[in-house]
């Protein structure tokens, strides 16, 4: 029976496919090998990796979690005595400054008010009779047809009397004050988030539940505790990513705004505040999330943290010298940057250091130098 032309295709495709596999990818790893091979067989000491030494810039970065706050937070309680007349806005609903918000019936203060200008006038009245009799009493006074005293009791009546009108005056000011209580009103731009009454219910000043819950969210702020390791790098207008669980592939942005000017003595934290624009209000008060804070950093000498070599009396790095022979250097570990470490001391910039260094390896043998690439730069 003859092979169907489509076998036969397909035999050759896999034919040419696995030659093409051979050619770029198995084949020149044979050679690397084999080259290597050959290098050690040439060479009777041992090869090792090295890469120059150089100062890099390290992409630092701290998540911590915290908690969205809105920028500016009121609970609306009532100045006036009475009971509620009407509401205006509910739950949810985006008020401007000034806006009113529920209206109270106090009719107590209302008459009042009317009582005390009442009182007002009659004040008035007294002291206009007050200072005519006192300017009458002063002329025959200069004309000695009355007794000083009598003046004088005339000139203080008419000093009471306009303290008296004061009084009043300012009575009917509070009062007046008391009455523009009776409608509420929005003390800055933001979101109803409580409404605790309804119409008629009874009000009272200064006690009770609160009226009304306001938020503003067009900016929010979250605060952070930083460990005392970060605090150096702390300043304000620090970029900060702010990351929620609820959005996997959008990050906000943020700035530090402020810090506490000492750390807790508890924690040996500083607390940071984060300002969040939140224009489109995606954000809402009361979420959870995790602020990332890009820390500045300085050009600094990095090396895998597989090459350090941890012992009893210390850390060292293989490096090789001009003599081709292996010397450990003692050296100050930095920051670690989890596949890199930051080298403070014991280590130049342009010295060879060993990659991976085996433990095969002493001091002052000669080897062989296979030159590799300078690891990437931390956070790359």
């Amino acid at each position: 029976m003859k092979p169907r032309p489509f076998a036969l295709l397909f035999a050759c495709a896999a034919l040419a496919l696995a030659a093409l596999v051979y050619f770029l990818g198995v084949r020149p790893r044979q050679q690397a090998s084999a080259a290597a091979a050959a290098i050690a067989g040439e060479s009777e000491h041992p090869a090792v990796n090295v890469f120059i030494a150089r100062r890099q810039t390290a992409a630092r970065e701290l998540v911590l979690p915290g908690a969205l706050q809105a920028y500016d937070d009121a609970a609306i309680h009532a100045r006036t005595n009475g009971y509620l007349g009407k509401w205006f806005v509910d739950i949810g609903d985006r008020v401007k400054a000034g806006q009113v918000l529920a209206k109270i019936d106090s009719p107590e203060v209302d008459q009042e008010l009317r009582q005390a200008r009442a009182n007002l006038d009659v004040a008035r009245a007294n002291l206009e009779l007050a200072r005519v009799t006192a300017e009458r009493w002063k002329a025959l006074g200069a004309q000695n047809a009355v007794a000083q005293q009598e003046v004088d009791q005339r000139v203080a009546d008419y000093a009471a009397q306009r303290a008296d009108v004061a009084a009043a005056e300012a009575n009917v000011r509070r009062l007046g004050e008391l009455q523009q209580f009776e409608t509420i009103t929005a003390p800055f731009a933001g979101v109803i988030s409580t409404r605790n009454i309804d119409v008629g219910d009874l009000i009272n000043a200064g006690s009770g539940p609160e009226l009304f819950h306001l938020s503003r969210s067009d900016v929010l702020r979250a605060y952070v505790n930083v460990p005392q390791s970060e605090v150096a790098d702390i300043r304000a207008g620090l970029p900060v990513d702010v990351l929620l669980d609820e959005f996997p592939h959008e990050v906000f942005s943020g700035r530090v705004a402020r810090f506490a000017g000492a750390l807790d003595a508890a924690s040996r934290t500083l607390l940071v505040e984060v300002d969040i624009p939140n224009p489109a209000a995606k954000l809402f008060p009361g979420m959870f999330c995790r602020l990332r804070l890009r820390l500045p950093s300085d050009p600094a000498i990095l090396i895998p943290s597989s090459d350090a070599i941890i012992r009893a009396d210390g850390t060292l790095v293989a490096t090789v010298t001009g003599q081709n022979t292996v010397h450990f250097q003692k050296v100050a570990l930095g920051r670690d940057f989890g596949t890199q470490i930051e080298i403070r001391d014991g280590l130049a910039e342009g010295q060879r250091v060993v990659g991976n260094p085996s433990d095969a390896l002493v001091e002052g043998e000669a080897v062989e130098v296979l030159a590799s690439p300078a690891p990437a730069a931390a956070g790359n």
